[in-house]
């Protein structure tokens, strides 16, 4: 990757939704020269898809809660059984594998205190293999991931 496939990845990351002809423009180069290292970077698995960032808000989700599991197991049984169980609930946002005292952090977006109670019931005791689960609630994001830091 070179300073210029840094370039699209950035104003990709910036706004997917600008015409390559705007993006080439802006780079000093041709729109075919753009969108041939636009494939090329999609081909070489540095852009993964292309979507919208939505309104946790405006979509009633106002509740953004943050779990750390810990499995009863650490053995590699347990944990692909517990990663196979996660991708099959749509609550979960986000699955991180760890360090420290627990083994994976979670993260769902919720309408309220309700909603998490509901998931808290039929996803997160559904789970196999917890030992112990501990819960943080966003009072407030401060700053809010918006992309890669690229050169």
């Amino acid at each position: 990757m070179n300073q210029k496939d840094a370039e699209i990845l950035a104003a990709l990351q910036n706004d997917s939704r600008q015409s390559i002809s705007k993006m080439a423009e802006e780079m000093g180069m041709s729109s075919s020269a753009c969108h041939r290292r636009m494939q090329s970077l999609e081909g070489a698995g540095y852009i993964l898809g292309y979507g919208a960032r939505l309104s946790a808000p405006k979509l009633g989700l106002k509740l953004h809660a943050l779990i750390d599991i810990t499995l009863s197991s650490q053995s590699k049984e347990a944990m692909e059984r517990f990663e196979a169980a996660v991708q099959e609930r749509s609550e979960i946002l986000e699955c991180l594998l760890i360090s420290g005292q627990a083994d994976y952090r979670l993260r769902l977006a919720l309408r309220d205190l309700d909603d998490f109670n509901r998931a808290h019931r039929e996803c997160l005791a559904d789970l196999p293999g917890i030992s112990s689960v501990q819960t943080a609630f966003v009072i407030r994001p401060v700053k809010e991931w918006q992309g890669y830091a690229l050169p």
